[in-house]
C-alpha cells in the first residue's frame, strides 16, 4: 500500500507545485456553482456515493472508522465513551507530558516526519494521508455541502462538522484506555488544523479536485438492531490520474484504512471502472503504552463509477470479519423513483451481514442483519 501510492504522490506532488509533467488533466467531478463559487468536491448527483455525503454520514463513518479493524468492537452503545472523553480532554491539555511519555525524538520521527517505512515506526501514514488530506477535503466538502444548502456562514458549519467528527474519532479509538495518547495530539493539534488551512487554498483543491479527481467513496454506513453493532461503516478516498500516453486509461488509489493501487479506464459516458491491489489493516496491535500499530493483509477491489460517484463496489481481503465486501449505491437499481442501497460482507466464518440503505426515510444511515 505504502510503496505503491507513493509512486502516484511523485507524480501528483510535482503538479502541485507547478511543474508540467505533459500530463493533461480531465475531471470528472461536477463542477457547478452556488453563490458564484465553484465547488471543487461536492457533487450534487442524485445517485451513486455522491447522493450519501452529508455530514452526519461523515460523522458516522470517519468517527467510528476504526471498528472495521477485525478485533476492535463495533458495538458502539457498550462503548466507555467518557473514558475517552476524559483521556483525551487531559492529554490535549497536557501535550508535552503525553509527549515526553512517548519521546520527543520516536514522537517526531514516528507521527510527525516521514522516515521508517515498517508498521512499527509509520504512525504518520494515517497522518497524512488520512488526517491532512482527507480530512482536509472533507472539511472542504462540508464547506461545500452546507453552502450548497443555503446555510448561513458555511465555514463555520464545515469547521463544526469536522471538529465533531475527529473529536469522536479519537474518543472511539482511545476506547477505555487510560494514559498518555500521542496520537490525538497529532492529529487534532497538527494534522486535522493544517488540513483545514491547506484546502481553504483554491490552487490546491483544484489540484486534488480537478487533476486528481479526488472524491469521497466512504461505504453506506449501518446499523443491526439485532446484535447492537454498527455495520459496513468507513471513510474512503479515491484518486484517478490521467495517463498521457494511454488513451482513457489512468493510475487509480483508493484508500481508507486500507489502500488498492491500480488502473481506471474511462468510457465516453462518464462511467469509469477501476481496479485496484493493496493492504489492509486487520488488527490493532500495541507497540507501548499509547502507541499502537496496525497488522496489514491483503486486499483487491473492483470499482463502478459514474462521474465520479460510486455505483458498486467489491472488495476482497484477507481480514477475519471482512472477507468480502460488496456495495450496491443508490442509482444502480432504480425502482419508479426510488434508488435503494444494498450491501454484503462474508466474513472468515462465512456470516453474512447484509445491509440496506433507506434514504426514503432521511436516515444517515442504513438497516443490517447478520445470519
Amino acid at each position: 500500500m505504502k510503496k505503491s501510492s507513493a509512486i502516484l504522490f511523485i507524480i501528483c506532488v510535482t503538479r502541485a507545485f507547478g511543474f508540467d509533467t505533459g500530463i493533461p488533466t480531465d475531471a470528472v467531478v461536477d463542477t457547478s456553482t452556488h453563490n458564484g463559487s465553484r465547488y471543487h468536491f461536492l457533487n450534487p448527483a442524485d445517485y451513486g456515493s455522491a447522493s450519501l455525503n452529508t455530514p452526519l454520514r461523515l460523522i458516522l463513518n470517519g468517527g467510528y472508522g476504526i471498528t472495521q479493524l477485525d478485533n476492535v468492537d463495533n458495538h458502539i452503545l457498550d462503548y466507555q465513551y467518557q473514558i475517552g472523553i476524559d483521556n483525551i480532554r487531559y492529554n490535549l491539555r497536557h501535550p508535552f507530558e503525553a509527549i515526553e511519555s512517548m519521546g520527543w525524538k520516536d514522537f517526531i520521527l514516528h507521527e510527525i516526519i516521514p522516515f521508517g517505512v515498517d508498521n512499527e515506526k509509520a504512525q504518520y501514514w494515517p497522518n497524512y494521508l488520512n488526517h491532512l488530506i482527507g480530512g482536509g477535503m472533507s472539511y472542504r466538502l462540508m464547506v461545500e455541502w452546507f453552502d450548497h444548502h443555503e446555510y448561513p456562514m458555511p465555514t463555520l458549519w464545515g469547521i463544526g462538522t469536522i471538529t465533531i467528527y475527529h473529536l469522536l474519532n479519537e474518543i472511539v479509538e482511545n476506547g477505555a484506555y487510560n494514559g498518555p495518547n500521542t496520537d490525538a495530539i497529532a492529529d487534532l493539534y497538527i494534522f486535522n488544523p493544517l488540513g483545514m488551512v491547506l484546502f481553504s487554498f483554491e490552487p490546491v483543491c483544484r489540484f486534488f479536485g480537478s487533476t486528481l479527481n479526488m472524491a469521497d467513496w466512504s461505504y453506506q454506513v449501518s446499523y443491526n438492531p439485532w446484535n447492537k453493532t454498527i455495520a459496513n461503516n468507513g471513510q474512503n478516498f479515491v484518486v484517478k490520474y490521467p495517463l498521457p500516453w494511454w488513451d482513457r486509461w489512468g493510475l487509480f488509489y483508493h484508500w481508507g484504512t486500507h489502500g488498492e493501487f491500480g488502473v481506471s479506464h474511462r468510457r465516453d459516458d462518464g462511467s469509469t471502472f477501476s481496479f485496484g491491489m493493496g493492504l489492509k489493516a486487520s488488527d490493532l496491535v500495541d507497540l507501548t503504552e499509547g502507541v499502537r500499530t496496525v497488522e496489514l493483509v491483503g486486499t483487491a477491489g473492483f470499482f463502478y463509477d459514474r462521474n465520479n460517484s460510486l455505483l458498486m463496489s467489491v472488495l476482497f481481503s484477507q481480514s477475519k470479519r471482512d472477507r468480502v465486501r460488496i456495495n450496491l449505491y443508490p442509482g444502480l437499481v432504480s425502482i419508479g423513483s426510488w434508488k435503494p442501497g444494498f450491501f454484503m460482507a462474508v466474513d472468515q466464518d462465512y456470516e453474512v451481514t447484509v445491509g440496506w440503505e433507506l434514504n426514503v426515510l432521511h436516515l444517515p444511515f442504513g438497516i443490517a442483519i447478520s445470519n
